[in-house]
């Protein structure tokens, strides 16, 4: 398989070798997009459609949709934006009535321990998903996403 067809199209089975060698591949791209301010962030956000595309694959490989990894994705997401809110909402909600500020101090570090869990909890959520794609066996054969993926051979 190609670089191409690996990283820009959905279709197909790919095995746990060429799984693991695009994500890391994506994974160093994204660290160095990282470094760049501005730039590299918006383009770390195109490399998104690139780990769904290899996501995809080898969710096939496993007889699954690549759909199924919307479940996590949503669930990172929602966790993240409640912890969001987890911070900013006893803060606004003690402003508004003009507690002391104490008060909202406290209001702030309860929320920062709830968004702490929340993020932990999407952080084991998408290490999860991230081993049980990567370590899991795909079917043996041919299935309906295609022709199983070639075997690497064994010296």
């Amino acid at each position: 398989m190609d670089w191409k067809t690996l990283f820009f199209s959905a279709d197909g089975r790919i095995g746990r070798q060429a799984f693991w060698m695009g994500w890391l591949i994506l994974l160093g791209v994204n660290v160095v997009l990282g470094w760049i301010p501005l730039l590299g962030w918006l383009l770390s956000l195109a490399t998104i459609y690139c780990n769904v595309c290899v996501f995809s694959k080898r969710l096939h490989d496993m007889g699954k949709s690549g759909w199924l990894q919307i479940w996590p994705m949503m669930i990172v997401f929602f966790l993240c934006v409640g912890s969001v809110f987890a911070v900013a909402g006893p803060a606004v909600m003690d402003g508004l009535s003009n507690a002391d500020e104490s008060a909202v101090t406290a209001a702030v570090m309860a929320g920062a321990g709830g968004m702490f869990l929340a993020l932990l909890l999407a952080l084991v959520v998408g290490f999860g998903f991230l081993l049980w794609v990567g370590l899991s066996n795909g079917e043996a054969g041919d299935n309906k996403y295609g022709p199983a993926p070639a075997q690497p051979a064994v010296a």
